[in-house]
């Protein structure tokens, strides 16, 4: 297998036994069984279950961003493109296997050591909240940055609350309702039309 065939299943089998067993639950020896690798070939990849863990999580951010602003882009503009992130949302719910947000999962699981994992957390999490400014941006006249911020802070705290409610109770209701409260944020401002 090619070094980076291998580095890239090393990520995706650690990342789906994170996201279903949890980070703390799941253990190097589990990962290496997984992959089929000696321990000597994961530590040529990675220094610690840490650095698998931050690779991870970076590469489903960056999957989940690229998706979703693909999704948001073929959707009219105006309040369609503001709410396509329940819709996205919605769509991931139905998939197969959905424990939550794997990052919002994986950061309660952290202590207070485990800064760097923490940190990466912290950073995707700003990037979505820093997309989500664009969007409004984009689909909303004459907005100043404080309207900027509370319309996109309001629906990145309804997207995350959505998604964690979601999994809690196995049902997709909270996105439903999320969707529904959203538009409180951003009705009385001038859309895109």
């Amino acid at each position: 297998m090619q070094k980076d065939a291998l580095h890239e299943k090393i990520i995706i089998t650690a990342g789906d036994l994170f996201y279903t067993n949890g980070y703390n639950s799941t253990g190097i020896n589990e990962i290496i069984s997984k992959c089929g690798i000696a321990k000597a070939t994961l530590y040529s990849h990675f220094k610690s279950k840490e650095e698998i863990c931050i690779a991870y999580l970076t590469q489903r951010h960056d999957e989940f961003l690229n998706d979703l602003k693909q999704y948001v882009s073929r959707r009219k503009t105006g309040k369609n493109q503001l709410l396509a992130i329940f819709d996205y949302l919605a769509d991931f719910y139905r998939e197969d296997v959905f424990f939550g947000c794997w990052a919002l999962k994986t950061l309660g699981e952290l202590s207070a050591k485990q800064q760097r994992i923490f940190s990466t957390i912290q950073k995707h999490k700003k990037e979505l909240l820093l997309y989500l400014g664009e969007v409004v941006l984009e689909n909303i006249h004459n907005v100043s940055k404080a309207e900027v911020e509370k319309v996109s802070g309001g629906i990145y705290m309804l997207y995350d609350g959505a998604i964690t409610e979601a999994y809690l109770h196995k049902n997709a209701w909270p996105i439903y309702l999320a969707k529904t409260i959203a538009p409180s944020f951003f009705s009385h401002l001038e859309m895109e039309s």
